[in-house]
């Protein structure tokens, strides 16, 4: 992609990230972590390679997406804020009572939520099943899924790649995010995941190991995937907090939200850094 191109995702995915703290400072509550490292492939796959329109969430032949890391939801919502799904006034009643956007993903009360999620494991499943769906229906539609690194020590992940593997479908790409923490500490210490990309292509997957927070490498693995004839994996490894100082590779900022004085500084970090994408994009 060209450097302007490039640019302009940069931004939205700063503005993303600035969404997820502000939400999770207004609800008191929820997964910034995980929400920050994720931010940047939400970014890309709703401003460069899904085909969805906002204006019509349902339309039958969107692709579809599925967070199967339910819990890091706020920079996905501020990414569907972005791209006209909702106002991004909504991203300031995150968790309250009543509000269209909870500390899970729900696809009955949010425009652009395809699938409701949050028990770990289960949204693969369901992404599966979207994917075997356009199979049997004849459609071109695609689907992707981001799971966590932790999240793989599911044993459900592993029947989803096995019915992904033998069902063939190469319509779907699974893309799981290694920021290599976890509730509890390290995925190594707790649950032993690595390696990835040899347990996915032991069910019959095409992978990829990348940065996740390289443009350029997340535009080289979905171009793969799509040329794959099965289904595909991407691995990114990502930084757990990427964009605040403070929260990067901490695993304590896996569940909490920002108190006020750090919610002032995380987003004093991330508009310094909004402001110098702005200006190098004249």
């Amino acid at each position: 992609m060209n450097q302007a191109e490039k640019r302009k995702l940069e931004i939205l995915a700063c503005k993303a990230r600035m969404g997820a703290i502000i939400g999770t400072f207004h609800a008191k509550s929820g997964h910034p972590g995980g929400s920050l490292s994720a931010a940047d492939m939400f970014t890309y796959l709703y401003f460069k390679e899904m085909n969805v329109n906002p204006s019509e969430p349902r339309w039958a032949d969107r692709d579809r997406f599925v967070l199967s890391k339910g819990h890091c939801c706020p920079s996905l919502y501020a990414v569907l804020a972005l791209k006209g799904y909702f106002d991004w006034k909504e991203l300031e009643v995150l968790r309250h009572v009543g509000a269209m956007l909870q500390g899970h993903p729900d696809m009955k009360g949010t425009p652009g939520i395809d699938m409701s999620s949050g028990s770990l494991g289960q949204g693969v499943s369901a992404a599966c099943g979207m994917a075997l769906a356009a199979k049997i229906d004849r459609k071109d539609y695609r689907v992707y899924t981001v799971l966590g690194d932790g999240e793989c020590e599911e044993g459900e992940v592993w029947e989803a790649a096995m019915f992904a593997g033998h069902h063939n479908l190469d319509n779907l790409t699974v893309i799981v995010d290694c920021n290599g923490l976890q509730i509890d500490g390290t995925t190594a210490e707790v649950g032993g995941v690595e390696p990835l990309d040899t347990k996915f292509e032991s069910f019959g997957f095409d992978t990829v190991i990348i940065d996740g927070h390289d443009f350029d490498a997340i535009e080289g693995a979905l171009q793969q995937a799509k040329a794959s004839d099965k289904p595909f994996a991407i691995i990114m490894k990502t930084v757990k907090g990427k964009g605040v100082s403070f929260m990067e590779n901490q695993v304590g900022w896996h569940g909490k939200a920002t108190n006020a004085e750090e919610f002032k500084i995380a987003m004093a970090e991330l508009e310094a850094q909004l402001s110098g994408l702005e200006a190098s994009n004249g």
